[in-house]
């Protein structure tokens, strides 16, 4: 059965094939099912030898807002596993309510298959990026060969604000942003708009926002044309130079550095997502991440 939240379409002619995030009443984040069918039809371009490009985009103008966190624990399973039991079950489900380590672990790395799996694509990637690109939208942003972005897309990884700065793919941070925005962005959590670091060439390709659909099947129609067997060849040996260069070790830290930080001790004064989550529901406790983090400038 295929997730109406993640659609699909190829053109024959140009040799395109694109994915599009269509959950827009949440900003386009995704949930587990989401991730896994946009897997599934990564397999299915990767398989095709007549499809060169894949174009990733989000539907009514938003890349994606990263994992939904209206279930914060439900990638591990617990909170639906406790909807399901009864009595006694459900009363010591919620006695141990964290994932253990031992799930975390095993979740997580099949989390970040799914990303390292996108980085060595090796079909040309596309990514058409605006109006949000965080937490796991942004690494998916990031991990494009060629982006285009709009100038006011806000961009960050705000989770590290409540699972700590050693979150995702570090290595890529580093290589892909340079390590004075990279320890920026991840001790902090900022949310700041693409077009304030035009200047760095984080992105291929940074315009305004009414742009951002035809730069992008520009982009992809140039990369269509060149030769099938050229392009696969020449994905595996950029693989090759970063993994030996930039992401020595990647694959296994960054599932294992997620997996520690949402296992988080949280002291007094600190925020707890998880805990307000609960109490609060998710709205409100947005907001109250913001207004906790929030400190103004200096005049």
């Amino acid at each position: 059965m295929t997730d109406d939240r993640v659609l699909f379409e190829v053109d024959d002619d140009r040799r395109i094939a694109t994915i599009t995030f269509n959950n827009p009443k949440q900003r386009n984040s995704y949930d587990a099912a989401m991730r896994d069918e946009i897997a599934r039809y990564l397999d299915i371009v990767a398989e095709d030898d007549d499809i060169t490009v894949v174009l990733l985009r989000g539907a009514e103008g938003v890349f994606s807002t990263g994992a939904d966190m209206n279930n914060a624990y439900g990638w591990y399973g617990d909170e639906r596993h406790r909807h399901e039991q009864t009595g006694d079950q459900k009363q010591a489900t919620q006695k141990r309510s964290r994932p253990s380590q031992r799930r975390r672990l095993t979740v997580d790395r099949k989390s970040f298959g799914f990303y390292h799996n996108f980085m060595g694509f090796p079909k040309v990637t596309v990514g058409e990026i605006s109006g949000y690109a965080l937490g796991g939208g942004f690494e998916m942003a990031l991990m494009t060969d060629i982006s285009v972005i709009a100038r006011d897309t806000r961009i960050g990884m705000p989770a590290t604000r409540f699972l700590g700065p050693a979150l995702g793919s570090l290595h890529m941070f580093f290589h892909r942003l340079g390590p004075v925005l990279a320890r920026r962005m991840l001790l902090t959590g900022d949310i700041i708009e693409a077009g304030s670091i035009e200047h760095l060439g984080v992105f291929t390709d940074t315009c305004d926002a009414g742009d951002v659909g035809a730069r992008a099947r520009y982009w992809a129609q140039k990369a269509a044309k060149m030769p099938a067997d050229g392009v696969v060849i020449a994905k595996e040996a950029f693989r090759l130079v970063e993994q030996s260069q930039s992401y020595q070790g990647e694959e296994v830290a960054s599932y294992i550095f997620h997996a520690y930080g949402t296992n988080l001790q949280f002291s007094p004064g600190e925020f707890n997502f998880v805990k307000t989550r609960a109490q609060h529901g998710t709205k409100e406790a947005f907001r109250l991440r913001d207004e906790h983090f929030h400190v103004p400038e200096p005049r």
